[in-house]
């Protein structure tokens, strides 16, 4: 499993656009796609919310990859 820790430099990220950060996917709309896909999970449930609110302490998984978002 890759691992990626991602460090918040505000109080959160919306989904779709950290997907897009880390380079899980090429726009924030190719992100909601995949979370329109069911493919994303939030702290082991599947997220249908495309711009879902993230914070410190959230994971995120797609696929065999581990985001873990971070406090600054």
């Amino acid at each position: 499993m890759r691992r990626i820790d991602f460090v918040l430099d505000r109080d959160h990220v919306e989904l779709n656009q950290l997907l897009k950060l880390v380079g899980l996917a090429d726009s924030g709309g190719a992100g909601k796609a995949l979370v329109a896909s069911g493919a994303v999970r939030v702290d082991g449930a599947v997220e249908l919310r495309k711009t879902c609110k993230l914070r410190a302490g959230q994971v995120v998984r797609l696929g065999d990859t581990e985001i873990r978002v971070a406090a600054p």
